[in-house]
């Protein structure tokens, strides 16, 4: 059996913990090492200072709204490949692979040089004090050019892990990750670069992953051929794209708005309660990310056992994808509940303040990202099934529905209270709503698993 075969068999026959293992454990892993190289820039930059440590708290947002591109055809197209791929359209799958990869790069070059001619105005509105902002426009400088190549990363790691091939994503990721970890402290603190070293790490980093995707590429060992004369803009398949890929976008801007709403909140209490919420974000990332990388090894297989009408598939998927991310999710955030003094005081040279503010809100958000497994599941389950405006509603609970009014009114009746429990809060919000969605969403499949059988029942007869 040949490596494509391989691919497809994982996706559609192989058992389901086989299956999860083999997808969602490699891409975890690369998420995982991905985060925590994020909180290895955290760890170094702190200790240049807290206004340093703000920073790159402050830039983080703009980052991710650039790799959202990358997301908004990735992630779109991955959905729909998996899809294509469960009912055998090939041909179909390669040219929506051609057209997503093109286009996050050309549309990724264009935001990224509006970006930097508007760098200070966007710093500032992302809530950079004036403490803060040489450091960040520094860093930013950098950092957000460098953009381009996660841009083409984060669209292969979609591609990527749709075909099936999950060990390479966790390849490029890590690569990427240990690079960077290496290259920190050489950058910030023996070439006394600051954070400008930081930005230059994460950079180098950025391209080396490129070049392992790249290779996977040149070598032929993907299922797609990834040429321009392929790329294909009909109306379905961009719909199609669209349809998943604009809901990914909108989750990934709405994660970048809520970051500069505790950004600007915790800033009228100075910069020790941004570096501060700072850390609690990079750490809560962390988790998330992982989390995030396992379901993307659910998506395809959920995908593609809808495409190919095994419902029984499907649901054990499900369920086997809730049960492990929750226990992920549980452990994890039994860490953070139990020591968050001692895990934030790592990030900083001896700042009482932002050490008592990262670690009220760490325990917090330690409790509440228990629900978090059970939360993405469902998010991710409908963009999978291509069921956009449900995936939508339920994707945009966490960071905005839900966040974005409790920000917004808590700290005004509750201070800085109200900025720390701000996020635990709508994260019980989102599970609830998981519940009221997940619902309706089990009982249309199974109307379609009965109707699947009565039609092969009467062609049988």
């Amino acid at each position: 059996m040949n490596t494509q075969s391989k691919k497809m068999e994982l996706l559609g026959s192989a058992s389901i913990p086989k299956a999860l293992l083999s997808m969602g454990i490699p891409t975890m892993i690369g998420m995982l090492v991905n985060a925590f190289y994020n909180l290895v820039d955290a760890y170094f930059v702190g200790g240049l200072g807290e206004s340093q440590m703000g920073a790159i708290s402050v830039v983080y947002p703009l980052g991710q709204v650039v790799v959202g591109l990358g997301l908004l055809f990735g992630n779109g197209a991955a959905s729909y490949i998996s899809r294509l791929l469960g009912r055998g359209d090939k041909e179909n799958a390669n040219k929506v692979a051609s057209t997503a990869l093109y286009s996050s790069v050309s549309v990724g070059a264009v935001i990224i040089i509006i970006s930097m001619v508007f760098l200070h105005p966007i710093l500032k509105l992302l809530g950079a004090t004036d403490s803060i902002l040489p450091f960040a426009a520094t860093y930013a400088s950098i950092y957000i050019v460098s953009c381009i190549f996660n841009v083409f990363n984060v669209t292969m790691n979609n591609l990527v892990t749709s075909e099936g091939a999950a060990k390479t994503t966790m390849c490029a990721l890590l690569t990427g990750a240990v690079l960077n970890i290496a290259l920190d402290p050489l950058f910030i603190y023996v070439f006394d670069l600051g954070v400008a070293g930081a930005a230059i790490a994460t950079a180098i980093s950025q391209v080396v992953s490129t070049f392992v995707y790249l290779t996977y590429i040149f070598r032929k060992k993907s299922v797609f051929h990834f040429r321009v004369k392929d790329c294909t803009y009909t109306k379905e398949n961009m719909s199609e794209i669209f349809k998943i890929g604009i809901p990914t976008l909108v989750f990934q801007i709405l994660t970048s708005v809520s970051i500069s709403l505790i950004n600007n909140a915790a800033g009228d209490y100075g910069d020790s309660a941004i570096a501060g919420m700072g850390v609690v974000t990079r750490l809560i990332s962390m988790g998330s990310l992982s989390v995030f990388g396992f379901i993307k090894g659910f998506q395809p297989i959920a995908g593609y056992s809808y495409g190919a009408k095994k419902f029984n598939r499907l649901r054990e998927a499900i369920k086997t994808s809730i049960l492990w991310s929750t226990v992920f999710c549980v452990i994890f955030g039994v860490i953070l509940a139990l020591f968050p003094a001692a895990i934030v005081s790592r990030f900083t040279k001896g700042d009482a303040e932002m050490i008592r503010i990262g670690a009220a809100s760490l325990r917090a958000n330690g409790i509440s990202i228990m629900l978090f497994g059970f939360y993405t599941v469902y998010s991710s389950l409908f963009l999978a099934l291509g069921k956009g405006r449900e995936g939508f509603i339920l994707g945009a609970c966490r960071q905005g529905i839900c966040f974005i009014p409790v920000i917004l009114l808590l700290p005004i009746v509750w201070g800085l209270n109200g900025i720390m429990y701000a996020q635990p809060i709508a994260d019980v919000l989102s599970a609830i709503i998981t519940v009221f969605m997940a619902i309706p969403l089990h009982k249309k499949l199974n109307e379609m698993q009965k109707q699947t059988a009565a039609i092969s029942t009467n062609d049988n007869n």
